[in-house]
């Protein structure tokens, strides 16, 4: 589960109290701050996460800094209020280098002690490698990365495949979130996230919600058969890999669609593009994230849909392209059980399949009577492809 720690230190004053109560009642994971009187009003829900100063620029720790009297008594001042009024459930402190982060993981080993997170700058080799060691031996390592690229991200999820602890990663925004719970797929265990306003609190929960459904899918018999001419199919170029057993859910009616199969199993004369599907006309409504239909003539680069598996599952996959051809057409038309219609208007040709129970690949031109195709029922009507409780009628 992909999570996020609320950083306060640079909210604006005013909006302090509205981006607290926002973290609280979203239940992000965890709230950051420097002030552990803060931290103790904050109910258990929330990992109260106290840093004593700035991790970037706390002298006091940096390899090389002289700590003086002054610095030191600020800070055990700190850490012993802290203590004494127990309002902070981790301590998040920086290491830069090895011996730094032995000292923190021996802390955390000690009988008792409660648990201490580490921040890194990372910044060159030395630091990426540092990073890596402190993924493994620590319960959280909270990492900034200086430059904009992800590799290396990449490079960390990878070393601490095995690591038991929680690695986090500092955003600037939601759209560096996006991308950074994608890296790899795994993506960072967390965030940390800089917050100006509750809204945005809002808006990161609502990232962090962002899951595809487990579709309860219906098998459908095939009723009848029918080549209705000429007319204009889209077929839907995706940015992914299709399974076997996968396709999209096509229909005409927006209560009822096909399983629609990718061009992932072999056919002759021409190779298997496993990227691809050959969807159906384009007035056909097709579903994507967010219980959300779209028109097939909608469909375009850097559109969402969901890629559904044979079993229910699904997820989301993006449109590199949807290409429009005239071609002959052939209708589906299918009943459910209970005797609800679903029909799916396809390109009449062999090479064109839908999936039936099991995951039973079938090309059109071969369906007959009788024959059992998989589906989705959807209880919503739409308007504009939004679900909305009114009268209509599909026919």
């Amino acid at each position: 589960m992909r999570f996020a720690w609320i950083d306060l230190r640079e909210v604006p004053g005013p909006q302090l109290q509205a981006v607290v109560d926002a973290a609280v009642h979203t239940r992000m994971a965890g709230v950051l701050a420097t002030d552990a009187e803060l931290l103790a009003t904050l109910p258990p829900t929330v990992t109260r996460v106290l840093i004593p100063g700035d991790p970037a620029t706390d002298t006091a720790k940096k390899p090389g800094a002289k700590e003086t009297k002054e610095t030191k008594g600020a800070d055990d001042s700190k850490q012993t209020k802290a203590t004494a009024g127990a309002g902070w459930d981790v301590l998040l402190r920086t290491f830069t280098t090895q011996d730094e982060l032995d000292a923190l993981a021996a802390g955390n080993r000690a009988a008792g002690a409660t648990p201490t997170a580490g921040f890194i700058d990372v910044r060159d080799d030395r630091t990426l490698r540092l990073s890596c060691a402190g993924a493994m031996a620590l319960p959280y390592t909270v990492i900034h990365f200086a430059d904009p690229t992800k590799i290396p991200l990449e490079i960390v999820l990878a070393a601490a495949e095995s690591a038991e602890g929680k690695l986090l990663t500092t955003v600037a925004d939601l759209e560096e979130a996006a991308i950074v719970f994608d890296v790899l797929e795994r993506g960072s265990d967390g965030i940390l996230y800089p917050p100006r306003t509750a809204d945005e609190v809002f808006a990161l929960a609502r990232l962090l919600e962002a899951t595809t459904p487990q579709l309860e899918l219906a098998t459908l018999t095939v009723e009848s058969i029918q080549h209705v001419g000429l007319g204009d199919r889209v077929c839907v170029d995706t940015c992914s890999h299709f399974e076997e057993d996968e396709g999209i859910l096509v229909g005409s009616y927006s209560s009822g669609f096909i399983l629609c199969c990718s061009e992932t199993h072999p056919l002759p004369y021409m190779p298997t593009r496993p990227f691809r599907v050959n969807a159906g006309a384009l007035h056909s409504y097709t579903l994507g994230p967010e219980n959300r239909t779209s028109y097939l003539s909608e469909v375009g680069s850097g559109h969402a849909l969901l890629a559904v598996g044979a079993d229910g599952r699904t997820r989301r996959v993006v449109v590199g392209r949807a290409k429009l051809e005239s071609r002959p057409l052939l209708e589906i038309r299918a009943h459910a059980e209970d005797g609800q219609l679903v029909s799916l208007t396809v390109q009449d040709d062999w090479h064109v399949r839908v999936l039936g129970p099991g995951g039973k690949v079938l090309n059109v031109t071969e369906l007959r009577t009788g024959d059992e195709l998989l589906g989705y029922l959807a209880t919503d009507k739409r308007h504009v492809g939004l679900p909305i409780g009114e009268f209509c009628k599909e026919f």
